[in-house]
């Protein structure tokens, strides 16, 4: 196939190849009537604008950027990813705006990749996940001059990389809404099994957490940090499946921590629901797959991305973009939750 150029439209039209870029780009010097008749020719062709030459004439790469760090084996992305990109994409595409995405090792390969873009007028704009309790990456891209939104969980005031615009949901909100629900189930025993100790959104988390298990009046098994893994899953549920004084409902910090700890439960003789209730946080496919299916904690992360995506090419339009909250989770019911025994 051939490239419809815009000498092809001109042809079709009976114009100049310069009235012909004035009406695709909508700039003043032809009428509406011709404007839109140029239009029409262009999309009946199969016409579409080349970026690349866009690009070079006012200096955008039309393409934003996603690090992702990923340390050792864990370099594939989960169901939350896969849906945030998805958000994300709806949005860019409708401007012409491609995703770039990188997956790293280390914080230090992300910076790295952050100054390279920078450098090479890769990407006119980033969106930065994961966010730390001390992250280095707000201040980089700020000193870089590099287009940046924050995406991140609760407490706006108190989030990292605070001078960088930022989306954020309520995790605080969520986990307490889950304790409750536990807690009105009967429960007195509780764990949560959860994500690396440096994230923000898992700092929150285990305060909202072992704060509101106290304000039910019940006791918690001290939160147990893993890699995300489901091998690490495993070996949490283990540890806390053979202790004298078992939880009775554990919180898993993802799906895949959450089967894994079904399976665990069941290799232990550990009827769920009867004598353990499990949640998972970001419901997904597999969490209705399973046996029985997983309550979990929904969010709408497809929305987060879109959210991420609307605000960053705010800041890279105007310089400034507007903080976003976007819903908080909600909890689904499903029969791995149940009344405690004891």
């Amino acid at each position: 196939m051939t490239r419809v150029t815009i000498s092809d439209i001109a042809e079709a039209a009976g114009l100049s190849k310069g009235a012909v870029s004035y009406a695709l780009n909508g700039r003043p010097g032809v009428s509406e009537r011709t404007r839109t008749r140029v239009q029409r020719i262009a999309a009946d062709l199969g016409w579409s604008p080349n970026l690349a030459a866009r690009s070079l004439s006012t200096s955008t790469a039309d393409a934003i950027g996603l690090v992702l760090t990923r340390p050792g084996t864990a370099r594939g992305l989960n169901s939350f990813y896969l849906e945030f990109i998805a958000g994300t994409e709806q949005v860019i595409a409708q401007r012409g705006v491609a995703l770039m995405l990188h997956v790293v090792a280390t914080r230090e390969d992300e910076l790295s990749t952050y100054e390279k873009w920078w450098r090479e007028g890769r990407v006119d704009g980033v969106l930065i996940v994961d966010l730390d309790i001390d992250d280095p990456r707000g201040p980089v891209v700020q000193t870089l001059g590099l287009p940046a939104v924050a995406v991140g969980s609760s407490d706006r005031g108190q989030a990292p990389a605070q001078h960088l615009p930022h989306v954020w949901t309520d995790d605080d909100a969520a986990m307490r809404d889950a304790v409750r629900y536990l807690a009105r189930l009967g429960h007195r025993r509780f764990a949560r099994v959860g994500g690396r100790s440096l994230r923000s959104y898992t700092a929150i988390r285990d305060a909202a957490f072992l704060d509101e298990v106290a304000a039910v009046g019940a006791s918690a098994v001290p939160v147990l940090a893993t890699d995300y893994s489901g091998e690490a899953g495993a070996r949490a549920t283990r540890d806390l499946l053979t202790r004298a004084q078992p939880p009775t409902a554990i919180i898993f910090d993802s799906d895949v921590l959450a089967v894994a700890g079904l399976g665990v439960a069941r290799e232990l003789g550990v009827d769920v629901p009867r004598e353990l209730s499990i949640l998972a946080w970001d419901d997904s496919a597999l969490c209705e797959i399973t046996h029985p299916p997983l309550s979990a904690l929904r969010r709408d992360v497809a929305g987060f991305g879109a959210a991420a995506a609307h605000t960053l090419l705010e800041v890279i339009a105007t310089g400034r973009g507007e903080d976003r909250a976007v819903a908080p989770a909600v909890l689904v019911p499903r029969a791995s939750t149940g009344p405690s025994l004891g």
